[in-house]
């Protein structure tokens, strides 16, 4: 059984939805109307079911419910001020929502405990939500100074203190390496090891400023911020999202019932190979190519959306900078899912 304080825990907030107060962070949702235009056609017009499965501050959730009336929608989010926040803004939906504190890769779970076998539509928006980069005492902006943490979740786990003072060289190198892409990846975890050597890294700017020095000057006069691909793996590592994803889309995709619809919105190269790689297995037509039409048990479960990833547009860029990195990818069920090891 998991522990009651356990962030992976299936634990539908029971307090009532009385709002705290008002957010005072800026909040505007990423490609908000492609997203609705996508999943409208899996749930307008009937009692449909969505799972907005990285709530965040709800934009998405409260623009899906204004525009569905009769959707109930599930919503997931690890961290619970976000969810306080989140309980405010979605307050006059109170009947047709359940707030869940759980990370993404407890879906199954989650609609199991709310007895709800297969849902019409799913959206995740992933990464570092605009609370948590706005809050600087969360620590994942390397622009402001602030405790190195990192957790989406601050009532469990390790910090990214921990990792950076406590991770040998090898292992911090890898981290960096693979989920920040970092070429000078063992320069950084050399020049962190020398530095905790004297004295603990705690802050945010400490470890900025360290990891720009460590980098050579002339890599440092373009590609944006020096720290932001270290800023970037230490948040993966800390919150394990590839793991997590990795577990998440493909439960996701087995959700969803025939029609059903999947938008999913990534903001780096990394997030965004898994989805693809999840959506093409089950777009795949497995029939022998020597047959002249499908095999019903060997056709493609899913219909692709979209061309590849859709960036966001110009328009969009400029009314919301946040939306630079965007990559959007979308899907249709078309048919039941199978085992496809079975079929094989």
């Amino acid at each position: 059984m998991t522990a009651p304080d356990d962030p992976r825990a299936v634990s539908p907030d029971p307090s009532p939805l009385v709002p705290p107060p008002v957010p005072t962070v800026t909040h505007v949702p990423v490609l908000l109307e492609r997203v609705l235009a996508l999943l409208a056609p899996a749930l307008s017009d009937r009692p449909a079911v969505a799972v907005d499965a990285t709530l965040g501050l709800g934009g998405h959730a409260e623009a899906l419910l204004t525009a569905h009336p009769q959707l109930t929608l599930v919503g997931l989010d690890r961290d619970p001020a976000a969810l306080d926040r989140s309980r405010a803004r979605l307050a006059r939906f109170a009947t047709r929502v359940h707030l869940v504190h759980a990370v993404y890769d407890r879906m199954p779970e989650v609609l199991a405990e709310l007895d709800l076998p297969a849902v019409d539509g799913v959206l995740f928006d992933l990464g570092v939500s605009s609370m948590q980069l706005d809050l600087a005492d969360r620590g994942f902006a390397y622009a402001q100074d602030a405790p190195l943490d990192m957790r989406m979740d601050q009532s469990t786990g390790a910090t990214a203190a921990d990792v950076v003072n406590g991770y040998a060289v090898p292992d911090l190198a890898r981290v960096l390496r693979e989920y920040g892409e970092e070429r000078f990846a063992l320069r950084i975890a050399q020049a962190i090891d020398r530095r905790r050597r004297t004295s603990p890294l705690t802050s945010t700017a400490e470890l900025a400023e360290l990891v720009r020095d460590a980098i050579p000057a002339a890599t440092r006069r373009h590609g944006g911020h020096p720290a932001k691909r270290t800023f970037q793996a230490l948040r993966i590592e800390v919150n394990r999202e590839l793991d997590a994803l990795r577990t998440a889309v493909p439960a996701a995709l087995d959700a969803l019932r025939v029609g059903g619809r999947i938008a999913v919105l990534s903001y780096q190269s990394l997030e965004d190979r898994i989805v693809k790689q999840a959506f093409a297995r089950l777009a795949t037509d497995r029939t022998p190519v020597d047959l002249p039409v499908s095999l019903a048990d060997r056709g493609p479960e899913l219909r692709l959306l979209t061309r590849g990833s859709e960036p966001a547009t110009d328009d969009e860029i400029a009314a919301n900078p946040r939306a630079a990195s965007v990559r959007l990818r979308a899907a249709e069920r078309i048919a039941p899912a199978r085992d496809l090891k079975e079929s094989a």
